[in-house]
Formats: C-alpha cells, structure tokens, sequence
C-alpha cells in the first residue's frame, strides 16, 4: 500500500466521522422542533410559521447525510479490499468456519451497529413493530393518500422495507383473501400504543387529522370536536370529511390509538 492510498483511506474515515457527526446535529434539530409541535401544536396554524417546512428540510438533509454515509461507507470498503490478501492460511480459515454459525447468529445485531445512532435508533423502533397494526399506503399513486390498517409481518434491514399483511379481505376482483405487501418505511405510520393515552400527544378541536373510521380498516380526513381529556375516555370525537348523512356530518368516535396526525 501507498502513502497516497493509505491517505486517501484516511481522508475518507474523516469523512465518515464528519458525516455521522452532522447528522448527530440534524436529529439535535429534529427532536428540539418535535418537542415544540408537541408542547404548541397550534403554532403550525398560525400566519407565516415554518415549523414544518424546517421540518421537512431537516428530514432531507438527514436523508441526505444517511446516503453520503452509505457511499463513503462503501467506498472505504473497496479501497480495504484491494490491500486486503484474497485468501486466508489454511488455520485461519478453519478458525473462520468453525465460527461461522455463531457470526450469522450476530449477523442482524452488527448489521444495525455499523449504522450512526440516529439510523440504529430508527432500524431498531421498525424491526419493533412486528406484530403490530400500523397504517400503510399500499397504493402506488402517492396523490391519492389511501391509507389502511395492516399488521406487520417483518423488517427487512437490508432492503429497509416492510412486508404487510392487510387482514381484511379483498374484493373478488382483486383476487379476495388477505393480501401482502412490501413497503418502504415512508408508506408506514406507526399508532400510538393503546396503553400510552397518558404520554401520547393529545389533538385539540378543530385540529385536521387521519383516523380509521368506525368499523373499518380505513383511515379517512376528519376533525377533532372534542378530545379524550375533555370526554373523560380514551376516544376522540370527529367529523369525517364527505360523510355526510341527511345535510349534516355525524359526529363519531374513535379511539385514541386508531388516530394520527
């Protein structure tokens, strides 16, 4: 190996450290803005504020890094590579195979520690979800915005998608019986925990939401009228956008854990 080689294999972990470092300050950010939506939500309401336009570019220049990150990540492995010998002695490579089992075994655990903190923190609250019910777009037309209760099913780490299982049943034409689908994380909306009213955000009337209306696996545009506090329960009292029944909108509930912003 070079000293130009080895400097420009240098380089690039200084740039690797300087990466995760920006986007340690990035998620700095992004919880100080999270914190402040979820002590004065109203303020997104109010003329002018851009609390979530800085969100949403927060989120980019996160995206941003993260993929920055993986190119010098896998840059950095190739240039290893080439100095690295292509074969092993004979002791080692019996040492390598005798251990091979217990390396799969670690295989996931060291897969999500390579990644920066916020990414394993991300990784590891997606594989958490299994077994759960969340909401998904299934559909491939982002301008339609359909989202459906589904049940988690796994998480893939390496492709970083999710495989869904949606339990209702399909309508003849699409085949009938319960239909899978793979979805990256951005079709994927976590509820709120059942048993976390206390600690979970709570929406005040005339707040503009997403919650699955009653009796179905739809999630439907509707209006807060009266929150769980005011009800003394766990449920929301909403108007559903177009459901309108003899001229005026029927006022329903839902509970707090079928609901989303």
């Amino acid at each position: 190996m070079s000293s130009s080689d080895f400097a420009s294999i240098l380089e690039n972990s200084r740039l690797l450290d300087r990466l995760r470092k920006d986007q340690e300050e990035v998620l700095v950010e992004i919880n100080k803005l999270h914190k402040k939506l979820q002590a004065t939500p109203e303020v997104v309401e109010k003329p002018g504020d851009s609390s979530l336009s800085r969100l949403k570019t927060l989120y980019i220049q996160a995206k941003e890094l993260s993929e920055s990150e993986v190119t010098i990540s896998n840059l950095l492995l190739s240039q290893l590579d080439t100095f690295l010998p292509s074969g092993l002695p004979g002791q080692q490579r019996r040492k390598i195979d005798c251990h091979d089992q217990k390396r799969k075994r670690m295989k996931s655990d060291s897969d999500i520690s390579r990644h920066s903190p916020s990414m394993r923190s991300h990784i590891e609250a997606c594989v958490n979800l299994k077994d759960e019910q969340v909401a998904a777009r299934v559909t491939s037309d982002a301008e339609k915005d359909e989202w459906f209760v589904v049940k988690v099913i796994n998480f893939d780490e390496k492709t970083k998608e999710f495989e869904v299982l949606d339990e209702e049943p399909g309508d003849d034409e699409e085949g009938g019986g319960q239909r899978k689908y793979k979805l990256p994380s951005t079709c994927i909306i976590p509820f709120p925990k059942r048993t976390d009213l206390s600690s979970t955000q709570e929406f005040p009337a005339g707040r503009h939401v997403l919650a699955v209306y009653p009796g179905t696996t739809a999630l439907y545009k509707a209006t807060v009228i009266s929150t769980p506090r005011k009800r003394k329960s766990d449920e929301y009292l909403l108007e559903f956008d177009d459901d309108e029944e003899d001229g005026a909108l029927p006022q329903r509930t839902v509970p707090f854990h079928k609901f989303l912003l």
